[in-house]
């Protein structure tokens, strides 16, 4: 459903909220090592990221990722979700048609349409800082 690049970048963002609750800076090698990810590639993500203000990355030897604590509380999965990849996965097709449309459906058109708002719904409204609290009263891992 979501590209690779967002999937990492959901992850990626995570692990940084997680790191920085514990007042932890953490450096991309940490990063894609935790997350399971080819580092030019968490590179770039990282990039966008901190282009958009979501994370600081913090340079020189004692340097790293954060994201300020305020901005966790703020801060929704669905806000990383457009900045990576954009909006298509709440208005692209189901089969990923181009052509779809409610003048011209595809067969799933109208069930993907109500599944893609519960989707929206639960990225907007899920905080890093949720997460991050939901994740701490249990084992979680961010690798594959």
């Amino acid at each position: 459903m979501f590209s690779k690049s967002c999937e990492y970048g959901l992850r990626a963002i995570i692990y940084i909220a997680q790191q920085t609750e514990q007042n932890n800076k953490v450096s991309l090698t940490t990063i894609s090592e935790a997350i399971d990810s080819p580092q030019a590639f968490t590179a770039k993500i990282l990039q966008q990221l901190t282009k958009n203000n979501v994370i600081t990355s913090i340079k020189g030897p004692y340097g790293g990722f954060i994201i300020e604590k305020e901005k966790m509380k703020t801060v929704t999965l669905g806000e990383v979700v457009k900045i990576i990849d954009g909006d298509s996965i709440y208005t692209g097709c189901g089969l990923g048609l181009t052509q779809c449309n409610a003048n011209s459906p595809c067969p799933l058109h109208f069930k993907f349409i109500a599944i893609r708002e519960q989707l929206r719904k639960m990225l907007e409204s899920t905080s890093l800082e949720m997460l991050v609290k939901d994740m701490n009263t249990q084992n979680f891992c961010l690798k594959r």
